[in-house]
């Protein structure tokens, strides 16, 4: 990619775990900047990062850093949600250069909450963003470039966000191949309670209840495929599920409110024998999970379309 075609002169990735660090070396392979930096309180890390190829340049003290960004740089927060306030504290005099900001964290109403509370008013160069991606894995030797590829990114721009910096963090995404779109960040944190909060806080909590059971044991030896495609998620990072689940708590608390009264129904349907609710909900479900796969079977399906009419273009 030459001069002309890329997206900003440096970005700075703040945090080099599993997100971070596999954005960092996706930019890196996609050559989008002249330079990738990395920054981690863990020197050890930071080390890591530079002598894998994963950045071109890092260091654990985030001033230094700071210090080489200019206008239109881009720096992209990939911190866990809580810690976001802290790294923007810092970002003063970067921010009233015209540095582009942006993050990753999976609640957007908490960053948004911290963003005026430290500028006072959200700077219009902080486009929110939260990448659909990850792993049950962590860490930077986690690391994996192909990890935004064909995978949904969410940018919640605000009403006095500038356009131009909205673009070059839709441009980051894009260069990475993921699938850009906007939502409000309202909708996002409600959407996202329900699809991916949701969802952990209960294989989270299935598999600390059987492994508090005393036949413990003789439950996981015998666990099925279906037991390890549902509870895999749990094997993730509990810092940032920790933050998550705070960061969004009223959205999280009506998702789990809903859930348990659907399980209570579903309980009294067992208790009492009653088949017919019970094959009425196993069926409406069965018709929404198959619903849900054609969609996403299809959505693949364009996508590789997509991909193989860009590919001819570019032989021609």
């Amino acid at each position: 990619m030459n001069a002309n075609n890329m997206i900003a002169n440096k970005i700075l990735i703040i945090g080099l775990g599993l997100i971070g660090g596999s954005l960092a070396r996706a930019l890196k392979n996609k050559r989008v900047c002249a330079q990738v930096l990395g920054n981690s309180r863990s020197i050890d890390t930071v080390n890591k990062a530079i002598e894998r190829g994963i950045v071109d340049f890092g260091n654990h003290d985030l001033s230094t850093l700071l210090q080489q960004l200019e206008k239109n740089d881009v720096i992209v927060i990939a911190t866990p949600t809580l810690s976001v306030k802290v790294i923007l504290q810092q970002l003063h005099e970067a921010v009233s250069r015209g540095v582009i900001v942006t993050d990753v964290a999976s609640v957007k109403g908490s960053v948004v909450q911290d963003a005026q509370a430290v500028f006072g008013a959200v700077p219009a160069t902080f486009i929110p963003g939260h990448p659909i991606a990850g792993s049950e894995k962590s860490g930077i030797d986690a690391v994996n470039p192909e990890l935004f590829f064909r995978h949904e990114v969410i940018l919640t721009p605000l009403e006095n966000s500038d356009p131009s910096a909205a673009n070059v963090v839709t441009q980051l995404w894009q260069a990475v191949g993921a699938d850009v779109s906007l939502m409000s960040v309202t909708e996002h944190d409600a959407v996202l309670a329900l699809t991916s909060h949701l969802p952990h806080m209960l294989a989270y909590t299935l598999v600390d209840t059987l492994a508090q059971r005393s036949q413990n044991n003789s439950v996981f030896r015998y666990a099925a495929g279906g037991f390890k495609d549902f509870t895999r998620i749990a094997g993730s990072d509990p810092t940032m599920w920790h933050d998550i689940a705070l960061a969004n708590r009223d959205a999280l608390l009506n998702g789990l409110d809903d859930f348990e009264q659907h399980l209570q129904d579903l309980r009294k349907a067992i208790e009492s024998g009653d088949g017919e609710h019970l094959r009425d909900v196993f069926t409406r479900a069965k018709k929404a999970r198959e619903h849900f796969g054609d969609l996403y079977a299809r959505r693949r399906s364009e996508n590789n379309l997509t991909e193989k009419h860009l590919a001819e273009k570019k032989s021609d």
